[in-house]
């Protein structure tokens, strides 16, 4: 096997991967992915490329299970002997990049696509397990030969904290990319102004400052709308309260709608899109609306702020408080003329650095997987 992916989860290998899977397929490679079992859906399938289930626990640190995934994967690579291996999220990245070495892979890589809750929350607690995660993260890190991180910001702390001891390793991207043509630009709704959240209903995505300042903005002007897209799962550390959802949704100024298949129809349908979360990698929502046409209101916070320039395709605003979104908010409501201009310069700026064809390019350059005349075009795109 030419690739083998060991994907975070399957939603993720198809919504994230996806279309880098169908460039290495175009490319004329032989593709396979390790998705683990807890995450598993069918529709998998359809990426038309082998699927390996593993067991691999979601969230936590627990030393036996943690080492058999590192043994089953172990025993996975040394059975299918890929020449590399490319590995996302923290436990892929750490027990994908050990055991690929361990198996002699020739070329590892890995790509850093956020840092999750133990970087964006500080109690003791969470700074005993960033210990811990960090130092595994070193020892996984040390295994590969080039690691991908999609903002500035993750790339400091791991080079400042010598969680990555070669800076000359890291590769920069712009996310994962959007597909233009799929999230192509749409006309702005008629109607009343709409504001959109799309996210799973954690804490750290900003869902209760979005319900907070859509609280206050609905006294003043009950003709506006605020849409929450995505599923509450209550199994997660840092789900939103299942108290304060339920409070919500009494309120009455958010309409909550749920996971969905799609986002595209709720994007379509909303003004500006809204993500007030604490830290992403690159959020891919925010890139999903931005090529689609829509003013982007998110905050000045790592992986978020790189999607934004103020005043031109939307507005950042301080994380983990209310009133400065409401304020962003009131501005759109005062000023609609902004949610065309803004997001044609969302369009824009997507062309220019987030289309996933040049996103593609830049990974399947440093990873040794196109040919010479791409990889100048390449080098001289990133300069």
């Amino acid at each position: 096997m030419d690739v083998l992916i060991i994907a975070g989860n399957a939603r993720s290998l198809m919504a994230n991967r996806g279309d880098l899977i169908r460039e290495m397929l175009a490319q004329g490679l032989e593709v396979g992915a390790a998705v683990p079992t807890a995450d598993y859906l069918p529709d998998v399938e359809a990426l038309g490329i082998a699927i390996y289930p593993i067991d691999m626990g979601r969230t936590g640190v627990n030393p036996m299970h943690d080492l058999r995934t590192l043994h089953e994967l172990y025993k996975l690579i040394r059975k299918i002997r890929p020449s590399v291996v490319f590995s996302y999220t923290s436990k892929p990245v750490i027990y994908g990049s050990l055991a690929a070495k361990m198996a002699g892979v020739p070329r590892i890589y890995s790509m850093i696509t956020g840092l999750g809750h133990l970087f964006t929350t500080d109690t003791p607690r969470t700074r005993r397990l960033r210990r811990v995660l960090s130092m595994l993260y070193r020892a996984g890190l040390s295994c590969n030969d080039r690691v991908f991180f999609q903002n500035p910001d993750d790339l400091k702390e791991f080079t400042d904290k010598r969680i990555l001891s070669k800076a000359t390793k890291a590769v920069r991207t712009y996310g994962s990319g959007v597909d233009m043509a799929r999230f192509a630009r749409q006309p702005l709704p008629q109607g009343p102004l709409t504001f959109l959240f799309i996210g799973r209903l954690l804490g750290e995505k900003g869902i209760a400052e979005f319900c907070e300042a859509a609280n206050l903005l609905k006294q003043r002007y009950p003709q506006v709308r605020f849409v929450a897209v995505g599923p509450h799962d209550p199994s997660l550390p840092h789900a939103c309260d299942i108290q304060d959802l339920e409070r919500w949704k009494r309120e009455g100024a958010v309409e909550f709608v749920g996971g969905v298949e799609d986002v595209r129809p709720w994007i379509s349908e909303c003004s500006v899109f809204v993500l007030p979360s604490y830290r992403e990698g690159t959020p891919r929502s925010v890139l999903e609306a931005m090529s689609m046409g829509r003013a982007i209101i998110t905050s000045d916070a790592p992986g978020c702020r790189e999607t934004v320039e103020p005043g031109i395709n939307g507005f950042l605003v301080a994380p983990r408080t209310s009133a400065p979104l409401a304020d962003a908010m009131e501005r759109f409501i005062h000023e609609p003329e902004m949610v065309a201009t803004m997001g044609e310069a969302s369009v824009e700026l997507v062309e220019k650095y987030y289309d996933v064809r040049k996103v593609n390019r830049v990974i399947m350059e440093a990873m040794l997987l196109t040919g010479p005349v791409e990889r100048h075009a390449v080098e001289q795109e990133c300069t």
